[in-house]
């Protein structure tokens, strides 16, 4: 495994990180204890040491099985936890969206379930459409002062959020925004357009999320096998639903075929060419064992070639980011 500073932080983490959205089987649909305990550990025994999770994770049970698997080796791992909807399926809107009350309720919980003093980096998971960016700027920034949070990031926020909250912080002197959490994959490359480069321009780290487009850059789906597109309702999913997306998934198949590996390590190495970290979400070891082998797959120049021209995006003025609100529901349901 190899290690890259994390943005302007001096924070070392592992190239792939590990997210355990799966962790735990609170929606109906996940690993169980010992599953997610097996997937921890290969994670770490492979290098792995940047854990993401958040409090609406099944219910809270993500971070409840992280709290028991992180005892004895806490300082080994970049915790980062996410705030906004919940641990509850039916939490109070006292306690849900991004408001300072919420925060704080939310930071409470958190610490408890994972059984741990503070966390590394806070992830605000989505705009709420309410709270102004400057109560979520002093919000991050009192977490910090209180020893609750080391750093502050936000998660599915369009570019202009993200820039006036990281320039808010800089002139009230609060907490930096030190990082940026967002969709990315050869089936969803919209970002590249507005928060890739606002994210490196202002000197953040960055996080991609589903690498694999809910799976189905895998080509699980065309062999009637079933994932996310099921278990999730379609949400976080990016389906072959076109022309180019067909041709993209037949393009990765082929360079897995000519490289004797896996789709999934295919399109993952691909992600990690983009300045940040993917972030996998194995649901079993097998997937786990099989995303892994991406840290040790060498794209060559006309691989990437390839892949970038059949998936490329023509960016225009109607391009826009992708929306927060395209992969997140109300409070108590699932999200990325």
């Amino acid at each position: 495994m190899n290690y890259t500073v994390f943005g302007n932080t001096g924070l070392r983490v592992s190239q792939i990180a590990l997210g355990t959205g799966s962790f735990g089987t609170g929606w109906g649909h996940g690993a169980s204890t010992d599953e997610s305990a097996a997937i921890f550990n290969a994670y770490s025994e492979a290098g792995g040491n940047f854990i993401d999770t958040a409090d609406i994770y099944q219910f809270g049970q993500s971070e409840e099985i992280l709290g028991d698997l992180l005892q004895g080796r806490r300082e080994n791992f970049v915790l980062a936890t996410k705030f906004t909807n919940g641990a509850a399926p039916n939490a109070d809107r006292l306690v849900t969206g991004n408001s300072r009350k919420a925060m704080v309720a939310s930071v409470e919980a958190s610490l408890r379930r994972l059984k741990t003093d503070r966390i590394d980096i806070y992830w605000v998971h989505h705009p709420d459409g309410l709270t102004p960016s400057e109560e979520i700027v002093r919000g991050l920034d009192d977490l910090a002062r209180a020893g609750k949070i080391l750093y502050a990031g936000l998660s599915n926020f369009p570019a202009w959020r993200l820039a006036r909250a990281v320039t808010l912080a800089e002139l009230t002197r609060t907490v930096p925004i030190a990082a940026a959490q967002f969709e990315h994959s050869l089936v969803h490359r919209e970002p590249e357009a507005d928060l890739f480069p606002a994210a490196q321009a202002l000197g953040l780290g960055i996080v991609t999320w589903s690498p694999l487009g809910g799976g189905v850059l895998t080509g699980k789906y065309r062999k009637g096998e079933q994932g996310r597109a099921e278990a999730m309702g379609g949400r976080v999913f990016q389906a072959e639903n076109s022309e180019q997306r067909t041709r993209i998934l037949d393009t990765v198949l082929e360079i897995a075929a000519e490289l004797q590996t896996s789709p999934d390590r295919v399109a993952i190495a691909w992600a990690g060419t983009h300045s940040a970290v993917p972030m996998i979400g194995p649901r079993t070891l097998a997937q786990f064992e099989g995303n892994i082998g991406a840290t040790s797959l060498n794209l060559a120049p006309e691989h990437l070639t390839r892949l970038e021209e059949v998936s490329s995006l023509a960016i225009t003025q109607t391009t826009r980011a992708a929306s927060p609100q395209d992969n997140v529901v109300s409070a108590g349901k699932i999200v990325a």
